[in-house]
C-alpha cells in the first residue's frame, strides 16, 4: 500500500509539473460598417465578421477571437497600440502606409458602386461625371474617384460631399434630394434589394464599379496568431463547407480558390 500511495503521489506532482496550454486570446478590431460588423460594441452585433469569428470559436479551441470595438479613424492608432491584434477585411492601401502590420489576402472581394434616383431620360451616362453632383459618402471611407484620399475636407472642397456613418441615411439623401450620387458598398446594396425590393426599384444602379478590391487581414507584429496559421483556419472552414456559404449570404466573392489545397 505504502509503495502504491508513493507513486500516486510522485505521478501526481509530475501531473502538476507538467505546462497547462491555454487557449490563446486573439482581439480583432472591428467598427460599425455594414455588412461587415453592425454595432460591434453591443451585446450582439451582427455582420459577416462576428459569423466569421463564432465559426473559429467553433472550429478549434486554440485560439478564442474576440470582437473589440474601435472606430474608422481610429483603428490605425489601436492595432499599433496593441488594443487588438488583428482586423480583417481590409485593404493596405486605406491609409495604413503608416502603420506596422503583415498583411494577409483573404482572396475576398467586394466593390463600391455609384446609386441615383430613377428619372426619366436618366441613364448610365449619368455617373460618367461625377464633378458638379452631390456625392452621399461614407465618412473615413477610401474612395477610388478620389484619389483614395479620406480627408473631409478634401472631399467636400471637391466633390460637394456629404459624410455620414450610414449606407441607408445615403440612400435616403437620394430620396430627399440632398444628394444626386451615393457611392454604396455592392455586398451590402445587394443585401438592401434583398430585403426592401419596392424600395429598390426606385434607385439606378451603375455598371461602372469605384473600385474592386481584394480584402486583407492585417496582423500586428506581436500577434499571438500569425498570419500562416490563420490562413490555416480559414481553409479548415472552407473544406468543411462553412466558409463559401457565410460569403454568400453577404454577397462577398471569392475571385479564386482561398488557398491551394
Amino acid at each position: 500500500m505504502r509503495v502504491v500511495l508513493r507513486g500516486l503521489l510522485i505521478t501526481g506532482c509530475l501531473l502538476i509539473a507538467l505546462p497547462v496550454l491555454a487557449t490563446e486570446q486573439v482581439r480583432v478590431g472591428a467598427y460599425h460598417f455594414p455588412p461587415y460588423a453592425i454595432k460591434p460594441e453591443s451585446a450582439a452585433p451582427r455582420g459577416v465578421l462576428p459569423e466569421l469569428l463564432a465559426a473559429l470559436n467553433a472550429l478549434q479551441s486554440d485560439f478564442q477571437f474576440s470582437l473589440v470595438p474601435t472606430s474608422v479613424t481610429r483603428r490605425y492608432r489601436d492595432l499599433e497600440s496593441g488594443r487588438f491584434d488583428l482586423i480583417l477585411f481590409e485593404s493596405p492601401g486605406w491609409g495604413w502606409q503608416n502603420t506596422a502590420h503583415v498583411a494577409l489576402d483573404l482572396h475576398i472581394g467586394d466593390a463600391e458602386v455609384y446609386v441615383a434616383l430613377v428619372e426619366p431620360g436618366r441613364d448610365q451616362g449619368y455617373f460618367e461625371q461625377l464633378k458638379g453632383k452631390r456625392l452621399a459618402l461614407y465618412n473615413g471611407y477610401h474612395y477610388g474617384f478620389a484619389g483614395f484620399n479620406a480627408d473631409q475636407q478634401f472631399l467636400r472642397d471637391n466633390f460637394a460631399a456629404v459624410l455620414t456613418y450610414s449606407h441607408d441615411s445615403n440612400l435616403l439623401m437620394l430620396t430627399r434630394d440632398r444628394a444626386d450620387i451615393a457611392v454604396i458598398t455592392r455586398s451590402y446594396l445587394q443585401s438592401y434589394q434583398r430585403r426592401y425590393p419596392e424600395r429598390s426599384k426606385a434607385f439606378l444602379v451603375s455598371q461602372r464599379v469605384d473600385q474592386f478590391y481584394r480584402h486583407y487581414a492585417l496582423f500586428r507584429g506581436q500577434s499571438p496568431l500569425t498570419p500562416e496559421a490563420f490562413a490555416g483556419l480559414l481553409l479548415a472552414l472552407k473544406r468543411n463547407g462553412q466558409l463559401d456559404p457565410l460569403l454568400q449570404y453577404y454577397h462577398l466573392v471569392v475571385p479564386e480558390a482561398l488557398l491551394s489545397d
